[in-house]
C-alpha cells in the first residue's frame, strides 16, 4: 500500500519550488510581456519571491511557511489595494506557465497546477476587464 504524495513532493519538494519561484519572478522582470504584473511589485523582489514561496509549499501540501510567518494567507484581502482583470490575471498565469515548463514541470503535474492556478487567480480578480 502506498501513500499518497503531496504536489510539494511531486514537484520536488523545497529545491523545485525554489527553481519554480525564482525563474517565475526572473520572468516577469525580463519579459515584457509581463510587464502589467511587474508593475505593481516592489523594485527588489526578494521579499515577494520569498512570500511566493512559503504560500505555494503549504498550498501545495508541504510546510505552511506563510501560515507560520504571517498567519492566513487572506489573498484577495492582501492584493485588494491592486487592480486585477483579466489581463493581470492572464499575464500571471501566463508567466507562471512559462516558469513551470523551463523547470521542467510538465504532463499531468503541470496540467493540475494549470487548472488550480487559473481558478486561483480568476478569484483574485477585483477589475471587470
Amino acid at each position: 500500500m502506498s501513500e499518497q504524495k503531496t504536489t510539494y513532493e511531486l514537484i520536488g519538494g523545497e529545491e523545485k519550488l525554489r527553481e519554480l519561484v525564482t525563474r517565475f519572478y526572473d520572468l516577469m522582470a525580463l519579459e515584457p510581456a509581463y510587464a502589467g504584473i511587474r508593475v505593481m511589485h516592489p523594485q527588489d523582489l526578494t521579499s515577494s519571491g520569498d512570500k511566493l514561496f512559503m504560500f505555494l509549499s503549504g498550498w501545495m501540501g508541504g510546510p505552511d511557511l506563510f501560515v507560520q510567518q504571517y498567519g492566513h494567507p487572506r489573498l484577495k484581502a492582501r492584493h485588494m489595494t491592486f487592480p486585477i482583470g483579466i489581463s493581470e490575471r492572464d499575464q500571471w498565469l501566463q508567466c507562471m506557465r512559462q516558469a513551470m515548463k523551463d523547470v521542467g514541470i510538465n504532463g499531468l503535474l503541470f496540467e493540475r497546477l494549470m487548472q488550480s492556478f487559473f481558478t486561483t487567480a480568476d478569484w483574485m480578480r477585483n477589475q471587470a476587464g
